[in-house]
């Protein structure tokens, strides 16, 4: 697959931008693309645990991108499967010769924002921008050109191993990993690896191994009181507003340590009602996150003593769930030096870091890692530069040089082929 083979399918995975478990549109070209290069892949119950997704979307969600594919040209029947089964697909490429089995990440979800409709804005010149309410703001769109690229190279057999592309809904939120691990999908993976471009990073950047992501978790409490009339009868009435204020209040009050970094947010709040009524239903989504794994544990256990005190002083009912979590991993210093001896062999490569510490982010592509180191295998998370000027990832003025959608293929390219 030449660049600008990779450029015509960024560019229409870009336009049809999808939410996580979702991606109709999405999953079905590339099950369309790994057909048309014979490549068997794996998808449905293979590649995914719907039972096991945190959070389903809503019937009306489902309906709405149902729609939104249906008239992007996909088939009712594929749309179909995709809701019943899953969004995940995982490619697999076996090579000529023994070798370890290769797990690397590729997600293909979006965004819930709205593109830029600025004239100077790179897609919006090409004629790509999304024509849907969400867009690719993390680069998602390129990292699924990655994989199918690799696919379209790795076809030829001419390695050593094997390789499965896990093409993963769901990222945003860190919720798509989890059912996927649940349904096996790194379940004989020996060396696990995640890639992910960086439009703040000139072109030529390698990172071997993003070190302290952070781990996280996602909670929504939903609070149910009883109404009443405000003026007339509110010693009648349980306040759900109130107690789900209450409880942001202590979420975002909460003692931060002096060990490691750590986060805390409220994101969301919502509550029905009118001025002369008294609130019966709220709900509240908010975060913890840090570096430590088991910081993240304890914060987990403050809030929801936290949410369930603020909900006893009021008198209301409060039902928890988390829909989404990930943790923090180590690249294994076996694979960075296999790619430290790879990227020397990219003449492309001109600034290359065997680890760094990024931003204050998450990513459930550690989920996966994590379960194949504790299966006694190895992982990284790679970064690779594609500077744009113009925004930073999660705004809508976000882009990446498309150059690097052959640098990031070149780069897990050249890792896999290298013999053992």
């Amino acid at each position: 697959m030449q660049l600008s083979d990779m450029v015509a399918l960024r560019r229409r995975i870009h336009a049809h931008a999808e939410p996580g478990f979702l991606e109709f549109h999405t999953a079905s070209l590339v099950m369309d693309t790994l057909d048309d290069l014979g490549v068997r892949y794996l998808c449905g119950a293979e590649a995914m645990d719907v039972e096991a997704i945190l959070e389903k979307p809503s019937d009306e969600e489902y309906e709405a991108w149902s729609e939104r594919a249906f008239e992007a040209g996909v088939s009712k029947e594929r749309v179909q499967f995709l809701r019943d089964q899953g969004t995940a697909i995982i490619a697999v490429l076996r090579g000529n010769r023994p070798g370890p089995v290769w797990g690397i990440r590729c997600d293909i979800d979006a965004l819930p924002i709205d593109e830029t409709k600025d004239r100077d804005h790179f897609p919006n010149q090409e004629g790509f921008r999304s024509q849907t309410p969400y867009m690719h703001a993390c680069g998602h769109d390129g990292h699924t050109v990655m994989g199918l690229a690799l696919a379209s190279r790795l076809a030829d057999g001419d390695f050593p191993g094997e390789v499965r592309l896990l093409f993963q809904p769901a990222e945003e939120g860190v919720r798509g990993a989890i059912p996927m691990i649940a349904a096996g999908a790194v379940s004989d993976v020996e060396i696990m690896l995640a890639i992910h471009n960086q439009a703040n990073q000139p072109l030529g950047t390698v990172v071997g191994g993003i070190v302290n992501h952070k781990a996280t978790t996602k909670w929504r409490a939903t609070f149910s009181g009883e109404p009443a009339h405000a003026a007339g009868a509110p010693e009648k009435g349980r306040n759900a507003l109130a107690a789900a204020a209450q409880a942001s209040l202590g979420i975002l009050g909460l003692p931060r340590y002096s060990t490691t970094d750590t986060r805390v947010n409220v994101g969301t709040f919502q509550a029905g009602g009118s001025a002369n009524i008294i609130p019966a239903d709220a709900t509240i989504t908010y975060e913890v996150r840090s570096e430590d794994n088991d910081v993240v544990a304890d914060m987990d256990s403050r809030v929801e003593s936290l949410v369930r005190g603020a909900a006893q002083m009021y008198g209301v009912d409060v039902a928890t769930n988390v829909y989404g979590r990930s943790v923090n991993t180590r690249p294994d210093d076996a694979v960075i030096e296999r790619i430290s001896s790879t990227v020397k062999t990219l003449p492309w490569v001109t600034d290359y870091s065997p680890t760094a510490r990024p931003t204050a982010g998450s990513d459930d592509a550690h989920l996966f890692i994590h379960e194949v180191q504790k299966a006694g295998g190895t992982g990284a998370y790679m970064r690779i530069g594609a500077y744009q000027a113009n925004a930073p990832a999660h705004h809508h003025s976000y882009d990446f040089h498309e150059e690097a959608l052959s640098h990031g293929t070149d780069l897990l390219e050249a890792v896999v082929r290298q013999e053992p």
